[in-house]
């Protein structure tokens, strides 16, 4: 039976840690996302003062990518032709498709099916050349100009650089004043890099991971920050695909009330920007006396869920 295939989480770990190493070595920051062939999120990762919402921007054009099985900036040239009736249609039936922007790519199997997509975005990724302290050979692929969004994106994937995002080579213009001359640096390899608050997080996932497989249940996790925005979100393969959705809401109340998602007073959730469940899974993360951040654990069983997040940080 043909059926739809979803990357496995290693797959993705690997493709993000390759991407973080690359954005490192440009001296940029950002988050990834990588989502399945079915639409679900299979991993995501928030590189060191990353910025708040990156991820949620990465997530959607992965979405984007994976789903529509294009290019984003092909739904996005799309959208813009569309009446705003359909566009805003769209957009409704598929909420995760909010930020319907250019950058995010699929990703295919060694047979040629598409497995799923990934995307970048955040606090100094996205489609510039004038970064601050930024070398601009590093903005050069293969004597191209490029943008720091695309070039981590495609390079990650092996792909051939090809802007995304509109002209490149204007924005080098006005930004240096003339066009590169040399192969640039853009797509050499980069050293492995040192992300401590991401490590902390990947740590916390990996141990989350490894409780549940010891218990033999399939589960999603995320790491929040205090404010609540994800550090790092994985989705064990065969996992619910709501855990991702209930993991992120546990997470985030538990790091934004400072205590364990099942105490919160439900009262208090419609006031909140953000998605929070008041439902077992999700606690506060500390450093001393101080929350710094939250864990969420969602999968079949909302008390096994529970017992493994607290177990991960005991």
């Amino acid at each position: 039976m043909s059926r739809t295939i979803d990357i496995p989480l290693e797959q993705a770990r690997a493709l993000i840690a390759r991407a973080i190493d690359k954005a490192a070595h440009m001296g940029v920051r950002g988050a990834f996302a990588v989502v399945g062939g079915s639409g679900v999120l299979v991993s995501a990762s928030r590189m060191d003062r990353g910025g708040a919402g990156g991820m949620a921007r990465a997530q959607s054009k992965a979405w984007i990518s994976a789903t529509q099985q294009i290019p984003s900036t092909e739904h996005h040239k799309r959208m813009a032709t569309l009446p705003p009736p359909i566009a805003a249609g769209f957009v409704a039936c598929s909420p995760e498709a909010r930020f319907p922007g250019a950058g995010g790519m699929p990703i295919y199997d060694d047979e040629g099916v598409i497995v799923g997509g990934f995307s970048a975005s955040g606090a100094s990724i996205g489609p510039f050349v004038e970064i601050p302290g930024i070398d601009r050979r590093m903005l050069i692929a293969d004597g191209k100009p490029a943008n720091s969004e695309d070039l981590i994106v495609l390079w990650t994937l092996g792909l051939p650089y090809e802007g995304q995002h509109g002209d490149d080579e204007k924005r080098w213009l006005d930004a240096f004043g003339e066009l590169p001359a040399e192969p640039g640096l853009g797509y050499s390899d980069p050293p492995r890099t040192t992300q401590p608050e991401h490590n902390w997080a990947l740590h916390l996932a990996d141990r989350a991971i490894q409780a549940a497989r010891a218990r033999e249940v399939r589960v999603a996790v995320a790491v929040v920050d205090v404010r609540g925005d994800p550090i790092q979100q994985d989705t064990m393969d065969g996992a619910p695909t709501a855990a991702p959705f209930v993991a992120e809401a546990v997470a985030a109340g538990a790091a934004t009330f400072q205590l364990a998602s099942a105490e919160i007073d439900p009262a208090m959730i419609p006031v909140l920007p953000y998605h929070v469940l008041a439902v077992p899974g999700g606690i506060p993360l500390r450093d001393g006396d101080r929350v710094v951040g939250g864990l969420g654990i969602a999968g079949p069983d909302a008390d096994v869920c529970r017992e493994i997040a607290e177990a991960v940080v005991t």
